[in-house]
């Protein structure tokens, strides 16, 4: 499967792609900041091989904080650095934080505006064998409810890495969603990476159709892309669109796409309501009433299991975005 060459540098998808874990960009990009800039610093909560911060702490070991299992306090500790002019990350699993430390982050961080890089490891269903109890499916919902936090939700390791560098360039709050498994690399060292501005990255062949416009975020895109290639073979156009910034929103181009293909698929690895759905539907709602389908955890916990077979029980795999493509499209009014 290929990508048409859009707005951006594109990769190639294949249906053996290349892999990597969204936390080993997560580190790239921390060790990278920690290199140019000697306020950044790293505070964990007693995960910090899982969370690939044990790098940042060999290198940069007067700057690297552990912070034992207290999210909590770390968010709070995190503040005061802020306010003492560094720029600190947390890093710990998204269930903790911002699952644990959601006032801390309220409170003590937004309220004030501070310049703190909250990084939520294991978000989605990645976590795998350990169940519902370590799979954050509600985390994007938490966060972009807050006043001056931003979010981003890369799509693979190498968006992940261009995420964290462009936090530490934000000024205020700033949420990075993170996930445990390698993952099919589905942009390449060229795709810019630009904060509020979403990114095609599939178009169909210009003798087909666009029909319908599936926008999405996290590494479930690829599912998306694999759906938009067996579309494409029945003569059905999907333009995908990454939106890899979800708060602030890019609404100028979702508006202009929705306008072209006339519906929308939204798919997330989270629970449909608040999330990327949310979102979307909120501006269309106000802006440009169409049909919209969403496909993502319905207000269900996770449970134990593979990552691969937990995307087909909670029907967020290919199969499951073409039969939402093939329901939205009989619903449009043109």
């Amino acid at each position: 499967m290929t990508a048409r060459k859009t707005e951006s540098d594109k990769n190639t998808f294949s249906d053996k792609p290349k892999l990597a874990a969204l936390r080993d960009g997560f580190s790239e990009g921390i060790l990278k900041l920690g290199e140019e800039n000697k306020n950044v610093v790293l505070l964990c909560a007693d995960v910090a091989e899982s969370t690939r911060s044990h790098f940042f702490k060999e290198k940069f070991p007067e700057r690297f904080f552990e912070m034992g299992v207290a999210e909590q306090n770390m968010a709070a500790v995190a503040a005061g650095f802020a306010l003492a002019g560094k720029i600190p990350f947390i890093s710990s699993y998204a269930v903790f934080s911002p699952g644990r430390n959601f006032e801390q982050i309220r409170t003590t961080i937004c309220y004030s505006n501070l310049n703190v890089k909250i990084a939520g490891h294991h978000s989605g269903l990645s976590a795998g064998p350990d169940g519902a109890t370590h799979q954050a499916l509600e985390d994007i919902t938490m966060m972009r409810a807050l006043p001056e936090m931003k979010v981003f939700v890369p799509c693979d390791a190498l968006e992940a890495k261009k995420a964290v560098i462009a936090s530490a360039k934000i000024h205020g709050p700033v949420y990075i969603r993170l996930a445990r498994e390698r993952t099919p690399l589905i942009t390449s060292a060229k795709t810019p990476f630009i904060p509020g501005r979403a990114d095609i990255i599939f178009e169909p062949k210009e003798k087909i159709k666009p029909q319908v416009l599936i926008i999405g975020a996290g590494p479930v895109l690829y599912e998306a892309l694999l759906a938009a290639a067996v579309l494409e073979k029945e003569k059905i156009g999907a333009i995908i669109l990454n939106l890899h910034t979800i708060k602030p929103l890019d609404e100028n181009k979702i508006i202009e796409l929705a306008k072209k293909t006339g519906c929308v698929v939204s798919i997330e690895e989270h629970q449909i309501f608040g999330g990327v759905g949310g979102a979307v539907s909120e501006l269309l709602s106000k802006k440009y009433p169409i049909p919209m389908e969403f496909v993502g955890v319905k207000d269900s916990f996770g449970k134990s299991g593979l990552y691969s077979d937990l995307i087909k029980k909670y029907n967020l795999d290919s199969a499951s975005i073409i039969e939402s493509v093939m329901k939205v499209i009989k619903r449009k009014k043109f």
